[in-house]
């Protein structure tokens, strides 16, 4: 049988572990009960299984009856801080979701531990298994590679790939990437304004920072349109906003959030420039000090183009031309396996996964509490897992 075809035979081994890992989700880097579900998975099918030292990680190494090179393929794990309300008979009853799609994530690369441990013999090389937590904001890949997951063979990887289901935007089953960006970096930036409390009845007599946070937010966006390139965006998004506690007093500090996404190392340090000097310029003119707190989350994730083609064409052998689009841009979500790919080619691949019957255009997007994915596409993506980690080793 094909790999396809193999990997159609375990979808209801799939749909049963992504349920089990929806119904317990976990966040960060400690995902014990994750853990034990996956390395539960991969019992008894011949691989060598490691987990992590300061993270709940898992990886798997499958070593082929010959020696060769390594293809490393990575899934995450984590969930998010997310109430679900999609009542699935099994949504988690927490105040967490799988609400991005790793659990599936996870199954599929589960599937394709099973698919290529059943083909050890006719593989000339290596696969790592990289099932990784906390990329929600964790940077667990970062993690990861200081652990040696990189390195974990002996060999480092020829070729590294993950994929990322879409609960929106793409039709079930379809697949899709794009040369070069495939997605944004991403900072977080924490702003605290200090002043002088006092009675909002005399402001004259305090030092408000709220206004001045307020100025800040608008100020921010401003300078995005007229210090960036255009054709080189970035996006500042204030999230948070807080400060006071009550209508007649005015407090001594107010703080903002903001995440910052950009494309290209130029952008992301004209960017940051702009940020810092127009947080600081507008706390000056208030007679104010502004302390800031930026943190270069992810880089970009940039797609190598020979791996990116020969996804592209794997997919076209495999499912057939239709089930391949080429994104005309990239979008502005960002990831830590740009950690990963920033070191060995690779490539990142959407997948779809927009319920049948939904306009994929309005369907709740990941990160929504209303997120459903179709459960149809696990043995897709586990068997496209399976045939890039083969032909990629045959290449």
């Amino acid at each position: 049988m094909s790999i396809r075809e193999d990997a159609t035979a375990l979808q209801g081994d799939l749909v049963q572990l992504r349920r089990a890992l929806h119904r317990e989700p976990e966040l960060g880097l400690e995902l014990p009960r994750t853990q034990e579900k996956v390395v539960a998975a991969l019992d008894g099918w011949g691989l060598e299984i490691g987990t992590g030292q300061s993270l709940s990680s898992v990886t798997a190494v499958l070593r082929g009856a010959r020696p060769g090179p390594t293809v490393l393929l990575r899934g995450d794990m984590d969930a998010l801080p997310v109430i679900e309300r999609t009542a699935l008979d099994f949504a988690a009853p927490t105040d967490r979701m799988h609400a991005c799609g790793h659990d599936l994530h996870t199954a599929m690369l589960a599937g394709a531990a099973q698919l290529l441990s059943s083909r050890a013999d006719q593989l000339a090389g290596n696969v790592v298994f990289m099932f990784q937590p906390g990329e929600e904001g964790y940077d667990g890949a970062g993690k990861m590679i200081s652990e040696g997951v990189l390195d974990v063979t002996g060999t480092r990887p020829v070729a590294a790939y993950a994929l990322h289901v879409l609960s929106g935007q793409l039709p079930a089953g379809v697949f899709a990437a794009r040369r070069g960006p495939f997605l944004a970096a991403s900072d977080t930036v924490r702003v605290t304004i200090r002043g002088v409390g006092g009675h909002g009845s005399m402001p004259h007599l305090a030092q408000d920072p709220l206004p001045a946070a307020c100025e800040m937010v608008l100020a921010l966006q401003s300078m995005v349109t007229r210090r960036i390139d255009i054709h080189d965006p970035v996006v500042i998004t204030v999230g948070s906003l807080h400060a006071g506690t009550q209508h007649n007093v005015i407090p001594e500090e107010a703080y903002f959030e903001a995440t910052v996404r950009s494309y290209s190392p130029e952008s992301h340090a004209r960017v940051k420039d702009g940020f810092l000097r127009t947080v600081r310029g507008v706390a000056a003119a208030h007679g104010l000090t502004a302390d800031i707190d930026y943190a270069e989350l992810y880089p970009v994730t940039v797609n190598d183009d020979r791996e990116t083609e020969f996804a592209a064409d794997t997919v076209a052998e495999v499912c057939g031309e239709q089930r391949w689009a080429w994104q005309d841009r990239p979008g502005a979500g960002s990831e830590d396996f740009s950690r990963v790919i920033a070191e060995i080619p690779g490539a990142m691949i959407a997948l779809g996964a927009t319920p049948v019957g939904i306009d994929a255009d309005k369907a709740a997007m990941n990160h929504s509490p209303l997120a459903v994915f179709d459960e149809s596409v696990l043995a897709d993506g586990a068997a496209l897992y399976a045939e890039l980690a083969v032909r990629r080793l045959i290449a």
